[in-house]
């Protein structure tokens, strides 16, 4: 056999080798691991990966964790037919490789260790009310001059429904009665307008027609300025003053455009009726709510997981108890655990539900978790998760998991919940932004 043929056998045996250990359900059972994990200082990680052969650990940041009881500076290769436990000694973060008999990568993980934390837990039921950046356009019409003659001004100028009118030549659109004001002061002058839509910012230009109904000047538009709801609160951070709730975004109901707002308000509220959600018809809490009613807080920003802000001063949390630990997505488990929630005058009750599916994810979603309604009162009450229920806390074994967000439409007993850490990470962002 010639030295040539020695080397491709060779080299056709360690590809075969490679491709067996790489695709070997011990491997995958590794890779399938998080690339994210958090750590509060006080907890251990027990880490499962029954994979007969030694492995090399290699980290950036060496004094902020122990494996087994030692630093990976006295030891970086472990036998994993056995349990690898993982504590924290410092907070920080650190990158660990994972590398099958020291030199072939097969996983890298980053793990962030925090402080423990606390938060109130919420269900309590809220009004909610959010006035939108600039004029949010929500349908088109067209304009009829003296003449009888049809004119679509907003279509000429490329406007769908959906955009924000943010600025009328320069000027900050307040209101939709404030663009209505601009729009006749400039007559049957162009008009630039500075659009918002999605992430992006344009500049069109627009020529209003005088309606010859009333003589005044229009763009043939139909926006609208503000929104009011109800839902529920899901926590109060005691140590930053803020709060998170909903667990997703407020849309608009015409264009189901996510509302950025300029300013809003969460206030008190009170449960005055229940529709009962049943199969393709989901169930609604009716609260009431004026301006009469106690404001507890202001919204500084609407997100794609809930909507954020500072609670007032004057705010007592002992309407809420005691804060809990929160709990990471990697410590939730299936099984039972309770939602926190408000459908009726007794105020905030604990009901009980299942936690059936866990989707671990390394990015924010509105959907990590599937729950069951389980509590028979809460079943006879509103049939399973209804409309104003969006931001329920789900408590699991004493700590703060996540909260609920939507509804399955077919099967109201169900829905999705979002991870906590999520919702704090939001929080915490648009409060670093603010200060």
């Amino acid at each position: 056999m010639t030295k040539s043929t020695v080397r491709k056998v060779c080299g056709i045996v360690l590809a075969l080798l490679f491709l067996l250990l790489n695709y070997s359900p011990y491997v995958q059972g590794i890779k399938r691991l998080p690339k994210q994990l958090h750590i509060f200082l006080g907890d251990t990680k027990t880490i499962e990966f029954h994979l007969p052969l030694p492995i090399k650990i290699e980290g950036d940041n060496i004094n902020v964790l122990k494996f087994n009881g030692n630093s990976l500076k006295d030891q970086y290769i472990y036998e994993l037919g056995e349990s690898l436990f993982i504590e924290p000694i410092n907070q920080g973060d650190v990158s660990l490789d994972f590398k099958l008999f020291g030199l072939i990568p097969i996983k890298r993980m980053q793990v962030k260790v925090d402080p423990p934390k606390k938060l109130y837990p919420g269900g309590s039921c809220i009004g909610v009310s959010l006035y939108t950046k600039g004029a949010l356009l929500v349908g088109i019409s067209e304009v009829y001059d003296k003449e009888g003659v049809g004119h679509n001004p907003a279509l000429d100028a490329g406007l769908r429904p959906g955009d924000i009118i943010d600025k009328v030549n320069g000027i900050q659109v307040k209101n939709a009665q404030h663009l209505s004001d601009l729009v006749n002061i400039a007559k049957q002058q162009g008009l630039e307008l500075e659009i918002i839509r999605g992430n992006h910012i344009f500049k069109t230009i627009i020529v209003p027609i005088e309606d010859y109904h009333d003589g005044k000047y229009r763009l043939g538009i139909w926006v609208r300025d503000s929104t009011a709801g109800v839902g529920t609160l899901t926590f109060y951070d005691a140590e930053k003053n803020n709060f998170g709730s909903l667990g997703h975004a407020i849309t608009d109901v015409d264009t189901g455009t996510l509302l950025s707002i300029k300013n809003g308000e969460i206030m008190e509220s009170k449960i005055i009726d229940i529709k009962q959600g049943e199969k393709g018809n989901p169930g609604e809490l009716k609260a009431a709510f004026t301006n009469k009613q106690k404001v507890i807080g202001d919204i500084l920003k609407n997100t794609h997981f809930g909507i954020y802000g500072k609670m007032n001063k004057d705010f007592d949390p002992s309407v809420l108890g005691e804060p809990i630990p929160i709990c990471y997505q990697h410590d939730v488990k299936l099984g039972p655990a309770k939602i926190l929630s408000t459908i009726d005058e007794e105020g905030i009750k604990e009901f009980d539900v299942e936690i059936q599916k866990i989707n671990y994810q390394d990015r924010a979603s509105a959907k990590g978790m599937v729950i069951e309604i389980k509590d028979p009162l809460l079943l006879e009450r509103t049939g399973g998760i209804v409309q104003g229920m969006s931001g329920s806390p789900i408590i699991q074994d004493g700590k703060l998991v996540g909260a609920i967000t939507h509804v399955f439409v077919n099967d109201p007993k169900k829905g999705y919940g979002i991870f906590i850490e999520w919702m704090l990470d939001e929080a915490n962002k648009i409060i670093d932004q603010n200060n």
